[in-house]
C-alpha cells in the first residue's frame, strides 16, 4: 500500500516537473521571440519612444501580461523572462490602456526620454497655464487620445467654473479653440453649465476626426460624454465617430465655428482678445486650448481631400490588403508607410522632387529593394491634384500634363504646422521635458 502511494506521488511529482519544464521552455521560447523583435526594432530605429509611452517598474511587475493584451497597437509591449518590456516603442501613441490595465500599478506614462526631450507647455493640476485664464486640455498637454481628452476637456471647464464666472454681458465666458474630443467635451460641459462660449475650429469637425491615426477607433473602456452619457467605441469607423459628434452637438444646439484658425490671444483690460486669421475678434474671460500637440497635418488643399479614403498617418498597415494606395511625400514617414503597405497592396509614391534627399540609410536601402522587386512604384516630380472615390489625378512637375491612377486609399505626409510659436506668442511657457512622468488629473 505504501509502495503504491509512493509510486503515485512519484508519478504526480514527475508530471508536475514535466509541466514546469514545458512551461519554462515555452516561456524561454516566447522570450527569445520578443528579444528578436526588440533587436529588430533597435536596428530599424523603432525601439526609442518618440512621445508618451509606458515605463515598466520591473521590480513591481508580476508578468500578468494584462498590459500586452490591453494595448491596441501591436508589438509595443512584450514579456521577456517574465517581465514586461518595450519593443516598438516609437509606434506607441500614448493610448494609456496598459497603464489602466496593470493590476499592480507597475506602469507609468512618461513623455520624452533621457536622450530625447519633448516640448510641453506648463500646466498645473487644474489644466491652467502660466497665463492665468488660459487652460489646455487633451493631447497638447501630453496625454492624448479620445478617453483622456474627453475627461480633460470636461475637467478643465469645471475648474474654470470653480475659478469664478462674472456676469459681464460685454465678454464671453469662454472661447474653446479646437473641436477634437477635448474641445467637443469642453463645449458640452460649457453648455451644461449655461456658459456663454464659442468653439473655434481651424478646419472642419470632420477634418479633425479624419486626422486620427487609425481608420478604426478602438477603446478598451467606456467614456462618459457630457450631456450624452456612456460611449463605448469598439472597432468604430471615423465616419461613425463623426456621426456621434454631430448627433450630440446638434441635440444640444451647439455650433462649431469651422474654418476659424486662431492666430493670436492677447490679454487686454482684464479679458482676452482672441483673433482669427480672417480678422474676427472674440472677447472672453477664459480660453481653453484643445488643439493637439502635433500641430495640424499640412493639407494639400486639393479637391477630394476630405474623402474618408484620405489619411495623414498610418499605424495599422497589417489590416490593409489588396488596395491601390497612393503615398504622398518624400520623408521617412512617407517611405516607412509605403514600405509597410507594399507587401500586401499596390503602392505608388508621389514625390515632387527628383530624388529623396534626407532618408535614413535603412529606409533608402529597403525602398531600393522594394522598387527592384516591383512592390513600390515611384512617380518622381509629380503632384497630387485631385482625389476621387475610385482614382487619383496627378500632374507632372515639368509640363503639367495630367494622368490618373486607380486608387482606394491616399496617405499624405506633407509635414505639420506645429503650435509652439502660437503658444509662445500668447506667453505660454514651454519646456523640453526629458523622461517626464505624466500626472493623472482628476
Amino acid at each position: 500500500m505504501l509502495l503504491e502511494k509512493a509510486i503515485t506521488y512519484g508519478i504526480v511529482l514527475l508530471a508536475c516537473l514535466a509541466v514546469i519544464v514545458i512551461y519554462l521552455r515555452k516561456l524561454k521560447k516566447a522570450s527569445r521571440v520578443v528579444e528578436s523583435k526588440i533587436e529588430k526594432a533597435k536596428q530599424e530605429g523603432l525601439f526609442e519612444p518618440v512621445s508618451l509611452h509606458p515605463v515598466i517598474d520591473v521590480n513591481t511587475c508580476i508578468k500578468s501580461g494584462a498590459c500586452v493584451a490591453a494595448c491596441p497597437e501591436q508589438d509595443i509591449l512584450g514579456i521577456v523572462n517574465g517581465k514586461a518590456t518595450l519593443i516598438n516603442a516609437s509606434h506607441c501613441v500614448g493610448h494609456g490602456a496598459c497603464f489602466h490595465s496593470c493590476p499592480v500599478e507597475a506602469i507609468s506614462l512618461v513623455i520624452g526620454t533621457e536622450k530625447r526631450g519633448v516640448d510641453l507647455p506648463h500646466i498645473n493640476e487644474n489644466f491652467e497655464t502660466n497665463i492665468p485664464g488660459i487652460f489646455i486640455a487633451g493631447e497638447l498637454g501630453g496625454m492624448g487620445l479620445i478617453k483622456n481628452s474627453v475627461e480633460q476637456g470636461q475637467a478643465a471647464v469645471e475648474h474654470i467654473i470653480k475659478a469664478g464666472i462674472r456676469n459681464d454681458p460685454s465678454v464671453l465666458d469662454l472661447v474653446i479653440v479646437g473641436a477634437g474630443p477635448a474641445g467637443i467635451s469642453a463645449s458640452l460641459t460649457a453648455k451644461k453649465h449655461k456658459l456663454k462660449f464659442v468653439t473655434l475650429e481651424q478646419d472642419t469637425l470632420g477634418g479633425t476626426v479624419f486626422t486620427f491615426p487609425r481608420s478604426k477607433i478602438v477603446m478598451t473602456a467606456p467614456m462618459d460624454l457630457p450631456l450624452y452619457g456612456k460611449v463605448k467605441l469598439f472597432n468604430t469607423s471615423k465616419s461613425e465617430l463623426l456621426d456621434l459628434w454631430n448627433t450630440v452637438l446638434s441635440r444640444n444646439d451647439i455650433e462649431i465655428r469651422e474654418h476659424m484658425k486662431v492666430e493670436n490671444i492677447r490679454l487686454e483690460n482684464g479679458h482676452f482678445k482672441v483673433t482669427t486669421l480672417t480678422g474676427e475678434e472674440f472677447k472672453t474671460k477664459y480660453v481653453l486650448l484643445a488643439i493637439g500637440r502635433r500641430g495640424s497635418p499640412r493639407k494639400l488643399n486639393i479637391p477630394g481631400e476630405t474623402l474618408e479614403k484620405v489619411a495623414y498617418r498610418l499605424l495599422e498597415p497589417e489590416n490593409i490588403n489588396g488596395k491601390n494606395v497612393v503615398v504622398v511625400g518624400g520623408g521617412d514617414s512617407a517611405i516607412e508607410a509605403a514600405l509597410s503597405l507594399s507587401e500586401q497592396n499596390r503602392v505608388v509614391i508621389s514625390y515632387r522632387q527628383e530624388n529623396f534627399s534626407r532618408l535614413k540609410p535603412k529606409n533608402r536601402e529597403n525602398l531600393q529593394a522594394a522598387v527592384e522587386k516591383g512592390l513600390v512604384d515611384i512617380k518622381y516630380k509629380t503632384n497630387l491634384v485631385k482625389i476621387e472615390p475610385d482614382q487619383t489625378v496627378l500632374s507632372h512637375e515639368e509640363g503639367g500634363s495630367h494622368f490618373t491612377l486607380k486608387n482606394d486609399l491616399v496617405y499624405i505626409f506633407a509635414g505639420g504646422e506645429l503650435p509652439t510659436g502660437f503658444l509662445e506668442k500668447a506667453g505660454i511657457q514651454i519646456s523640453k521635458r526629458f523622461g517626464y512622468t505624466m500626472k493623472k488629473h482628476h
